[in-house]
């Protein structure tokens, strides 16, 4: 149930922290290591004493550049925080979020007849022991996640936020199908750690109504659309933005390029 998330460790500096992680995933039951940019050796003797019978997962760490090299072929990923970073995403537990990474992409509702396949990778990131994730790179990921800790000292040593990620995965992945899906069904909490501005909540579908209906039109003007399959068309970027919940803002920034292109098309020379 877990071999398709990858953890991803970005610039880990000490070789302790490496090595203990290594542990702790094959204790829960992941085998997928990735190491961007390492500051230390993966071989280090203090590596390889906290790893103890997991050394085979450091033998075998990807190591990577950057954090888009290490998402390669990934289609969810989650990023971890301990602080309030400049970004709309709403702050979530690891309970809350966590399940999102073993429902696969598909129907609501999986068949009871035959096990649900996992035909997607995912990637569960973690930040530098010091400063984290940056905010640019917090924006690789679609959820954000936080471990809730005392405010009087929010900042988690880097293993051991990666031991209680593992164990809540492991804990989600022991459940049966029905469970399972019930988890994610329920991920998104109704209140979530962070509050968003109006703007970054997601848009009424009286605001995606004004979208659709300008998509619409332009789509039918440049005749990417034809008046007698408009409507069937239109039903597939309704699931699509329906599946997205873009925002406020989002929808806004949409109709503004939208706008901008029929003003080019009625504007701009074409060349002959």
């Amino acid at each position: 149930m877990l071999s398709h998330i990858r953890v991803v460790l970005v610039e880990p500096a000490g070789p302790l922290n490496v090595g203990s992680a290594a542990r702790v995933m094959k204790n829960f039951g992941l085998d997928k290591l990735v190491l961007v940019r390492p500051r230390c050796d993966r071989h280090d003797p203090e590596s390889l004493q906290m790893a103890v019978h997991a050394r085979d997962l450091l033998d075998k760490a990807q190591i990577v550049d950057s954090l888009p090299a290490a998402l390669v072929g990934v289609e969810r990923a989650i990023a971890t925080t301990g602080e309030i970073h400049d970004t709309p995403t709403p702050l979530e537990t690891p309970r809350q979020v966590l399940p999102w990474l073993l429902q696969p992409p598909g129907p609501e509702q999986p068949s009871k007849a035959q096990p649900v396949a996992q035909p997607f990778e995912a990637a569960l990131i973690f930040g530098r022991e010091d400063h984290g994730l940056s905010t640019q790179e917090l924006h690789y990921a679609q959820r954000l996640l936080q471990i809730p800790s005392d405010q009087a000292y929010t900042s988690l040593n880097l293993a051991q936020a990666v031991a209680v990620c593992c164990y809540e995965l492991s804990q989600v992945a022991s459940l049966s199908p029905d469970q399972r899906l019930s988890n994610v069904q329920s991920s998104r909490p109704a209140q979530p750690i962070t509050e968003l501005s109006d703007e970054d909540r997601p848009a009424t579908l009286e605001a995606l109504e004004g979208y659709y209906e300008q998509c619409e039109s332009l789509l039918l003007e440049i005749g990417y659309l034809l008046p007698h399959t408009a409507t069937s068309r239109m039903k597939r970027f309704r699931r699509l933005y329906h599946r997205a919940q873009p925002s406020d803002r989002e929808v806004k920034m949409l109709r503004g390029i939208l706008r901008q292109m029929r003003w080019a098309l009625h504007n701009l020379p074409r060349s002959k």
